[in-house]
């Protein structure tokens, strides 16, 4: 698992380490685990241990058992299908919106944000890559005037992350994401508030579709109709 080493919270290293073990298959869904040992393993008390498995159960990526421990869940595809219809809704009006409101210090700044994800994918740092992917979707809705869409916006996000649900280089490379933005941003330039709205929305139904894929894999089940509907009918 991730070392904790202090420079961020230790709840968020715990949730990070916790993350990316279901993801290798270190832990393993369906299997019961013991907090107290998690927390030896990862060399801390176990207060931050504690605090992020209550998050990660109140995301529902696993479940606690009364003085047993817990287990790690499969990931319900009907969440990720639900989480990125809602951001289909709000996300492609706001862009549409900004776009018509864009100014040459958004452009710039935007290209700044891409610049670095692509900087960032050269690296293969995908935390660098995420701070600035989610950087450039926020400049553009912040310029939609809208702040409580952002936060809105902004939590659907954080309960994709902490569901652990991510296409960073199992569906696709940071490069390909990157190149995603690149049609958003050339409409922005452009003002052109139609060819926006259809390029955030290729953007996010592409990244919605490979995490529905990856959930429904995982749980050895085809896509249910009506979860890959609610991605197609924005």
């Amino acid at each position: 698992m991730l070392a904790v080493d202090g420079a961020s919270s230790l709840t968020e290293q715990v949730i990070e380490s916790v993350r990316e073990a279901i993801h290798s298959g270190e832990l393993r869904p369906g299997e019961l685990y013991s907090v107290y040992r998690l927390a030896a393993q990862l060399n801390v008390s176990r207060t931050p241990v504690r605090e992020a498995m209550l998050r990660l159960a109140e995301a529902g990526m696993v479940r606690f058992e009364r003085s047993r421990g817990f287990r790690v869940l499969r990931r319900d595809p009907r969440e990720i299908a639900e989480v990125f219809h809602l951001r289909l809704l709000l996300e492609v009006p706001a862009a549409r919106i900004a776009a018509g409101r864009a100014d040459p210090a958004l452009v710039e700044a935007m290209r700044a944000e891409l610049d670095a994800m692509r900087a960032a994918a050269g690296d293969h740092d995908e935390p660098r890559f995420m701070r600035h992917d989610r950087a450039f979707h926020e400049l553009l809705l912040t310029a939609g005037a809208n702040r409580k869409l952002v936060s809105v916006v902004g939590n659907l996000r954080d309960a994709t992350m902490t569901l652990g649900a991510s296409t960073l280089d199992r569906s696709r490379a940071l490069a390909d994401i990157a190149a995603e933005h690149e049609p958003i941003l050339t409409a922005v330039e452009a003002g052109d508030a139609d060819a926006t709205g259809r390029a955030m929305r290729s953007h996010i139904a592409h990244t919605g579709e490979l995490l529905l894929a990856q959930a429904t894999a995982e749980n050895g089940v085809a896509a249910a109709p009506e979860d890959v509907d609610l991605i197609h009918s924005t």
